[in-house]
């Protein structure tokens, strides 16, 4: 449950592509915001815990590393969520292994009726936030959101905000990746800042 001092997601001494070492834990429930100029690594962290690129050093979900679950199971709990969701059929609801649920669609500025649009119908927002939609359908027990509103306008921002706000009141788990300074403070007090190189510093406060 959120605020429970048991660490869910550790991660000690990784090292990717050239950049690192980051180390954090995170407690069930939290989000963790991280901000730095870009080129700094963001993305390529998401992607390493993830297990979608090569890594070194230690990474656990509850104890069990990538190396011990299927990697298809892992990228659905460690959900890597891009600033450009990834799209492969013609229709929207071919994404979908089942419906979303009404109030989930609505919830984020969504008609019911978008999932029998063809994909070209979709602009860039709209797709941002199915794509959300579609990795949080997996129940992910840790959400890596790279940029998750970067087309949004402000309305959808917080609508968005809520929903994994929301999700992590349940338990789930977000690492957030941010340029706006604002989003930093709402979404999350303690972050990190990451520097040329992929240094790593804890904030306690955006403030």
């Amino acid at each position: 449950m959120k605020g429970a001092c048991v660490t869910a997601f550790d991660v000690k001494d990784l090292s990717y592509g050239g950049f690192g070492p980051v180390t954090f834990a995170m407690r069930e429930g939290e989000i963790v915001s991280v901000s730095g100029p870009s080129g700094c690594g963001k993305t390529r962290l998401l992607r390493a815990l993830a297990d979608m690129d090569p890594w070194e050093g230690y990474i656990a979900l509850q104890g069990s590393a990538p190396t011990a679950i299927p990697a298809n199971q892992w990228r659905r709990r460690v959900a890597y969520v891009p600033a450009e969701s990834q799209w492969w059929f013609d229709g929207v609801d071919e994404h979908f292994s089942h419906t979303p649920e009404d109030a989930d669609l609505r919830a984020l500025g969504l008609e019911p009726g978008v999932l029998g649009w063809p994909v070209a119908r979709l602009s860039s927002g709209e797709k941002q936030r199915l794509g959300l939609l579609r990795s949080l359908m997996n129940q992910p027990a840790v959400l890596l959101l790279d940029e998750p509103t970067a087309h949004l306008d402000a309305a959808h921002t917080r609508a968005l905000e809520a929903l994994v706000a929301g999700r992590c009141a349940t338990g789930m788990m977000a690492l957030w990746v941010t340029h706006d300074p604002e989003q930093l403070t709402r979404v999350a007090p303690r972050g990190y800042r990451m520097a040329a190189g992929g240094v790593w510093k804890e904030v306690d406060t955006w403030m």
